[in-house]
């Protein structure tokens, strides 16, 4: 009677043991990198499955951020559904430098169309609103090693479905989608580099200006300088010296771009650039001479650094760089008799 007890107890301790050993390497096994509100760690980026309304934000938020860190979310939405960004009211990343973001920023990338939307620093401003044109959206912080600011940021995300996330056609053209002559009249009527950029690309405008002066391989502009002795003293020369800075001598002017260097396909900003050009009368020729006209007599190159618009092929936005521009400038003028009279 004991054995056959003793042989169900062995049999029983065995089968329990072994329920137990597997479900302890079952829990071991089961993955480490899930965690709650579906977000995900991995080795480059924090994933975060979207399914209605979260947040991502610099650690300490409101307060002090930390100094020399790299933070990743990538949020992935359903394929039929766009995400929508919305920033907190209280902002502030460390100051840009030269009006871009070089040090403390917040950037948003549109997986889906491979393009930076924006890039963000400084507290002047809140950014506005973004929504993707696909189901995923990275949004990458950086801070430096010095000077971290408060409050940091905050970014609210929601889902919107694919038919609210915008109209198909813009009810106004964008830059790239002008034609040149269009494009061109509104870019002369900007006054600085900064606005020229923010008018084509408002949302990423900072990392263009940061593209945009990167050394590069094009030649570098050239500059001559040619200084002017002056002579006189006694009053006749100095009367002289005055008609001749209103006679035939090089003076500034304007000049168009497109028409100087006969490019329709392209625009520059600056539209005009000032040259040294003949001009003046030419009074004191000869009163033998019937025709006299005021000519360069010795011309040279300048060189003059400015920036190029031009349209991508296929319809793919703009190309902007800095390039280099030669025009003739006179360096020396005078008065030349066409015709003798007879």
């Amino acid at each position: 009677m004991i054995l056959p007890l003793l042989f169900l107890l062995a049999s029983l301790l065995q089968k329990y043991g072994s329920e137990a050993e597997s479900s302890h390497v079952t829990k071991f096994h089961l993955p480490s990198v899930k965690q709650q509100n579906g977000v995900q760690d991995s080795e480059q980026e924090k994933i975060i499955t979207v399914s209605g309304e979260g947040m991502v934000q610099s650690p300490d938020f409101p307060r002090r951020y930390p100094r020399n860190i790299e933070l990743t979310w990538r949020l992935v939405a359903p394929s039929n559904m766009r995400i929508q960004l919305t920033f907190d009211e209280r902002f502030g990343l460390e100051d840009p430098e030269d009006g871009v973001c070089k040090y403390d920023f917040v950037e948003i990338e549109d997986l889906s169309e491979k393009a930076v939307l924006g890039r963000w620093c400084g507290s002047q401003s809140v950014p506005t609103s973004q929504t993707s044109k696909g189901s995923q959206i990275r949004i990458r912080f950086i801070s430096d090693e010095y000077f971290p600011s408060e409050p940091g940021f905050c970014v609210r995300f929601s889902l919107l479905p694919v038919s609210a996330s915008g109209p198909e056609v813009p009810a106004v053209l964008t830059p790239s989608q002008q034609d040149i002559e269009n494009l061109s009249e509104t870019v002369a009527t900007l006054s600085t580099v900064e606005e020229v950029m923010k008018y084509l690309e408002p949302e990423r405008w900072q990392l263009d200006m940061d593209e945009l002066y990167k050394p590069t391989w094009h030649v570098l502009g050239k500059s001559f300088i040619h200084t002017k002795k002056a002579r006189g003293g006694v009053d006749l020369n100095l009367l002289r010296e005055e008609v001749r800075l209103y006679s035939c001598t090089p003076r500034n002017f304007s000049v168009s771009l497109r028409e100087e260097l006969k490019r329709t396909d392209a625009i520059f900003w600056p539209s005009c650039l000032l040259v040294k050009r003949c001009g003046g009368n030419c009074a004191c020729c000869s009163q033998r001479c019937y025709d006299c006209q005021c000519v360069p007599t010795r011309v040279t190159k300048k060189y003059h650094e400015v920036l190029l618009l031009k349209h991508r092929s296929g319809g793919r936005g703009l190309q902007k760089s800095m390039t280099d521009v030669s025009l003739e400038h006179h360096e020396e003028c005078a008065c030349v008799c066409n015709d003798d009279w007879d």
